[in-house]
């Protein structure tokens, strides 16, 4: 007879390994483990974590390489709204776990499983994201969640994995590293704390670059297409040349402090050079090209669609309404910005597009004007300030009665 078959959200690491045997072992599964590739594994990365799910008997693997679809989803949105948690996190394992998730709920409903699995403990926010997808996508499917229903130790899983005969060394590294295509995550003794930053040896990229350089990123309705002259067949390529050309100079690293999904504050550090110069270089563009209403409106939209992502609410309905509206936005938002690196820093040197408002034609900022006369001004203050006028002049005569 054959068994039930469970679909294990898989990355490898002792948590899922932990997962596979269980499943399988002690409560009857075929286990078909899933890796979701959104631009964090090396083809020999994904290989090593294939035969290491065959090895501790799965009975099917699969990794779906979701890296395009990552972007053009949910990425290009990111970018469009110049979105930063709390102005300062890029979003890169909130937008990549929800997305996995999703993309691993469907993998389920595709080949009838039974039951979904994820090695998440009960302590963080991915165990909400999976939870969420998993119901959202595949409602009929009972979740299974080992780790954190057994409240197992760290210490635990190892003594029941060596029992089994799985032979590994699990050795609990310093720092946990989870690297994705928008940014790489760092966790350590000192993100447990308040008040330390991470060392230097924590950051996964060392620092080799100290000739400061200038680049130029160019933008094609909001998306960017190129680098330093030369276009990109997508934007994934872009983001990734990016990173690698920036990450060297130390740009992008930071600690992140915000409120996690399940009600306490958290603290992670990050290595996002290519967010974080991209989104600057993007809301340049911008403040150039779009109007007063639409920089106000976009920034309010953009806010309420980072704290959805961020709270697993990607299949939310209104999701993609803010989305359309987002894109909207973008239609003048084409260019070149000149940005300047160096050492734990970057700035925008400045922007040039067919679409900038601060065209002369009409006038230079604190200097000329040809499009009004000063008496226009005159009137326009006037009323502009007649309310204002009259509420202090009431005022007075109130408080003088």
């Amino acid at each position: 007879m054959s068994q039930p078959k469970v679909v294990l959200a898989f990355s490898g690491g002792l948590d899922t390994s932990f997962c596979v045997k269980y499943l399988a072992e002690d409560q009857g599964f075929d286990v078909y483990s899933v890796l979701v590739d959104t631009g964090g594994f090396s083809p020999e990365e994904l290989q090593s974590i294939e035969a290491n799910a065959y090895a501790l008997g799965v009975k099917e693997h699969t990794t779906i390489v979701k890296t395009r679809e990552y972007y053009a989803d949910c990425i290009k949105y990111l970018i469009f709204g110049n979105i930063l948690k709390n102005n300062t996190y890029p979003l890169s394992v909130s937008a990549e776990r929800i997305f996995q998730a999703v993309a691993v709920a469907e993998y389920a409903r595709e080949i009838g499983a039974t039951a979904i699995a994820h090695g998440s403990t009960g302590a963080g926010n991915d165990q909400v994201r999976f939870d969420m997808a998993f119901r959202i996508i595949a409602p009929e499917a009972q979740i299974i969640t080992p780790i954190r229903d057994l409240k197992l130790s760290r210490e635990a899983e190892i003594e029941y994995l060596t029992k089994k005969g799985v032979e590994r060394d699990w050795k609990k590294a310093e720092y946990s590293i989870n690297k994705g295509l928008w940014g790489t995550s760092v966790g350590g003794k000192e993100t447990l704390t308040s008040d330390k930053y991470l060392p230097e040896s924590a950051w996964p990229t060392p620092v080799s670059k100290t000739e400061p350089e200038t680049i130029t990123l160019e933008f094609d309705k909001g998306e960017l297409v190129g680098m330093n002259g030369q276009r990109y067949e997508t934007p994934v390529e872009v983001i990734q040349q990016l990173a690698e050309l920036a990450q060297p100079f130390g740009i992008g690293r930071d600690i992140h402090v915000g409120d996690t999904i399940i009600g306490i504050k958290g603290r992670v550090g990050f290595e996002a050079a290519s967010p974080l110069i991209i989104i600057k270089a993007h809301h340049t563009l911008e403040k150039h090209v779009l109007t007063e209403q639409q920089l106000y409106w976009k920034e309010q939209l953009a806010n309420w669609y980072g704290s959805l992502l961020h709270k697993g609410q990607f299949v939310e309905p209104v999701m993609r309404n803010i989305e359309t509206f987002l894109a909207d936005t973008q239609t003048h938002v084409t260019g070149t910005v000149h940005v300047h690196l160096a050492p734990y820093r970057f700035h925008v040197e400045g922007i040039e597009s067919p679409y900038d408002l601060m065209s002369p034609v009409f006038g230079s900022y604190g200097e000329m004007n040809n499009a009004w006369t000063g008496d226009d001004v005159r009137g326009f203050s006037k009323v502009a300030s007649n309310q204002s006028m009259i509420y202090q002049k009431i005022s007075q005569l109130a408080d003088n009665s």
